[in-house]
């Protein structure tokens, strides 16, 4: 029988071949064996690639070797289970000192038969420092995310082999033995290349620009304006959130849009969104995406957040956003003003919400002093302060990098032993606040901290109408979300444990009591001790006030369609629309 001459349906080497062929590279020295037949037959069936027969796994490393010295192209090399790949060490190491991009391609049997007794299967999670640059091991394509998993780890690796002066790479590419060879064309895959100061830069074309910013250092005045004048030049946009630390003309803090159920964030959807800064704690701007995706930092690592990851330009964002400023370009700012439209039209249709986090943030996010620093807890007080601006002077962070409730409030107090002279404010949980209370009693705090702790008695996160955890109701208290724990509310022991420590302590339980102590807490004035203030809410009314917040557009929407039925009612007249409608429905 006559095998087709076509590719194996084997979707991680389609993904490596595909890419290989995107990448440019051609040259392939191939090993015998059993486990790497279905990318070696593939090859060879493509009159694509250029390849090269070693029976010796260690002469072909070597061959490897000579071969990208000579051609100054990458070379790959191909081998199958058992001990081949080790026999690969000693050219692999050569390449490594010598900088030479030599991709080995090592295949295998499923990595989950590692360490049961199988034949032929040996242990390669783990190599030595200096035989290759990067390790990757690539799933066995089941899923969309084992696909999507497979395209980063496979681009990743190939552009390894050519940066910082390059070196070799290893790729371990389980196998199913598929005997299948029906696939006539490569899938079209995703390329994501590297570009670095002195490479040529893609153009970016005309259409919606936006930026978005992650957990971000303070920017200082030239980064601010450097992202201005590109905003400015480009008709762009940059979407912000309270760890973004960018207070340019064109921020726009867009969780309040981008948290809406009724809208359709692809309406206002930019082709390219330039991302930079780090990890983001604003889940729902997270949805905004873009049609394709530009990383921008000097680490030049991958990050593909939002999986359509085009570039990454390994380089400062001030040379970035220069190289891409248009001279002699009218400022326009039409698409932000699209944005800040979408945005006012919501934050004038807010209305009254339940005794909560997001409650305690609208009163209070444009209040907090000139100046000063404020922190926020994960989660749920991030995103409850999210959608409400702050005082354009005000600094804010949040420990969103390991994004854990540990270590809240020892940050904060770090914080604050920067400048004795300025106010730091917190915003934390009850778990949070009592999982790192014991900072509060450390004897370098000052009277300049001042924390605001939201008190619901258990992890309010879980009970969220919108939580995977929401539908086992009460029962989610007893273990998911932590609920009785820390005094289970009391009323007495925050209260004691602070005013001992120094404190000077407040309390709220209601909306009107919260009037009458919110503004001594928000006094720009130093006090002579440092301040707690203690808001007792319940998660139901948490949950109540974020999915009221979540569905704006749908009022806004309710609110049209009545005006609408209202207006007609009034030109036709009872009758007549009673008249309109029999009619409609025949039709």
């Amino acid at each position: 029988m006559i095998m087709n001459k076509y590719y194996t349906d084997e979707k991680n080497a389609q993904v490596i071949l595909a890419l290989l062929k995107e990448h440019g590279i051609r040259k392939v020295i191939a090993s015998p064996g059993a486990t790497n037949i279905t990318i070696v037959a593939s090859m060879q069936n493509d009159p694509y690639f250029e390849m090269y027969s070693s029976v010796d796994e260690r002469s072909a490393a070597y061959m490897a070797c000579g071969l990208a010295a000579e051609s100054g192209e990458s070379v790959v090399i191909s081998c199958t289970g058992a001990t081949a790949s080790r026999n690969y060490l000693p050219g692999l190491t050569e390449a490594y000192y010598r900088k030479l991009p030599i991709l080995a391609i090592t295949s295998t049997q499923a990595v989950s038969k590692v360490g049961h007794h199988i034949a032929q299967v040996i242990d390669r999670s783990s190599i030595q420092n200096d035989v290759a640059k990067l390790s990757v091991t690539l799933p066995i394509v089941k899923d969309n995310d084992d696909l999507w998993d497979c395209e980063i780890k496979v681009n990743q690796a190939i552009l390894e082999l050519k940066r910082h002066g390059g070196g070799p790479v290893h790729i371990n590419l389980p196998t199913t033995y598929s005997k299948s060879y029906d696939t006539k064309e490569l899938p079209k895959v995703r390329v994501i290349n590297r570009i670095t100061p002195t490479n040529e830069f893609p153009e970016i074309h005309y259409g919606k620009i936006a930026v978005f910013i992650g957990a971000h250092a303070l920017m200082n005045k030239e980064q601010t304006e450097a992202i201005d004048r590109f905003c400015a030049s480009n008709d762009a946009v940059v979407f912000c959130d309270h760890t973004s630390n960018y207070k340019g003309k064109y921020r726009v803090l867009y969780s309040l849009v981008a948290c809406q159920q009724m809208y359709d964030l692809a309406e206002n959807q930019p082709e390219v969104l330039i991302h930079i800064g780090e990890i983001s704690g604003d889940y729902s701007s997270l949805g905004i995406n873009g049609k394709q995706i530009w990383r921008v930092s000097e680490d030049g690592e991958i990050r593909d957040t939002f999986r359509r990851l085009r570039y990454i330009f390994e380089m400062s964002e001030q040379i970035f956003f220069q190289s891409y400023t248009k001279k002699d370009q009218d400022d326009r700012s039409s698409y932000l003003q699209i944005c800040k439209n979408n945005l006012n039209e919501l934050y004038n249709e807010i209305p009254e919400l339940p005794f909560s986090n997001i409650w305690l943030a609208s009163k209070m996010a444009h209040r907090i002093p000139e100046g000063s620093t404020i922190h926020f807890g994960i989660l749920n007080s991030l995103r409850s302060w999210n959608f409400f601006e702050i005082p354009h002077s005000v600094l804010t962070a949040s420990n969103v990098g390991g994004f854990g409730i540990d270590g809240n409030i020892s940050s904060l107090v770090g914080a604050s032993l920067v400048n004795k002279n300025k106010l730091y404010f917190g915003v934390i949980g009850d778990l949070a606040f009592f999982y790192d209370m014991n900072v509060m009693g450390n004897r370098h705090v000052g009277n300049n901290l001042r924390i605001l702790l939201i008190n619901n008695g258990k992890g309010t996160e879980f009970r969220q109408y919108n939580h995977a955890a929401a539908h086992f109701g009460e029962d989610a208290d007893k273990y998911i979300a932590a609920a009785g724990h820390f005094g289970n509310k009391s009323r007495e022991l925050v209260k004691h444990y602070t005013q001992d420590l120094g404190f000077e302590y407040m309390c709220a339980t209601e909306k009107q009591q919260f009037e009458q102590v919110y503004e001594r807490f928000l006094t720009a004035e130093m006090t002579e001790k440092p301040m707690l203030l203690e808001v007792f809410t319940n998660n139901s009314d948490e949950s109540k006030a974020l999915e009221i917040i979540s569905n704006i557009e749908k009022s806004i929407k309710g609110k049209i369609k009545q005006s609408t039925k209202q207006f007609i009612k009034t030109i036709l007249g009872e009758n007549n629309l009673n008249i309109l409608k029999k009619v409609i429905r025949r039709f």
